[in-house]
């Protein structure tokens, strides 16, 4: 697996979700929205009209939305989950004692998870640069972005099961 920071880790599951909202999205997702804009024009005077600025704001949504999948889908790296071996790499689900709190979480992009309940850290965040690469029993820390330092250590690290 790519440590490379602009390549996303997607396990088959997520970049399937994920290409499928896309497609709605910019198809269907896109002509939903543009009815509803012209119904709301069609309601007269544009300046005082609350359903046609909430119908143009939802439209930025979406083609902000559209914006993120593509980019996001153009440099994942598809896959299955890493199989663990102890030490910490994108994809992982980590159990870590930060700041003597046990915390378990999935290190990697926010969209891997999909619905699941499990907190996601990305690896270019200060926990998850700080933790990759370490083994199970290493610690360590970081500087939050508050100048504080917290100390880490990793308990385990499990391969990501999926939802």
């Amino acid at each position: 697996m790519s440590q490379d920071p602009s390549v996303t880790w997607l396990t088959q599951d997520a970049y399937d979700r994920l290409t499928k909202e896309l497609d709605h999205l910019s198809g269907s997702g896109r002509e939903e929205i543009a009815k509803k804009i012209e119904l709301a024009r069609e309601e007269g005077d544009l300046k005082e009209n609350g359903g046609y600025h909430a119908a143009k704001e939802e439209q930025g949504k979406i083609e902000a939305r559209i914006r993120q999948l593509t980019q996001l889908l153009r440099t994942a790296e598809v896959g299955e989950s890493p199989e663990s071996n102890g030490v910490v790499e994108s994809g992982m689900v980590i159990t870590a004692l930060i700041a003597g709190d046990e915390s378990v979480f999935l290190l990697g992009n926010r969209e891997i998870a999909g619905d699941s309940d499990l907190d996601v850290y990305s690896e270019a965040s200060p926990l998850g640069a700080a933790i990759i690469g370490m083994k199970v029993g290493e610690k360590g820390g970081y500087t939050a972005p508050n100048g504080r330092d917290i100390p880490v250590e990793i308990v385990a690290v499990e391969t990501y099961a999926g939802q």
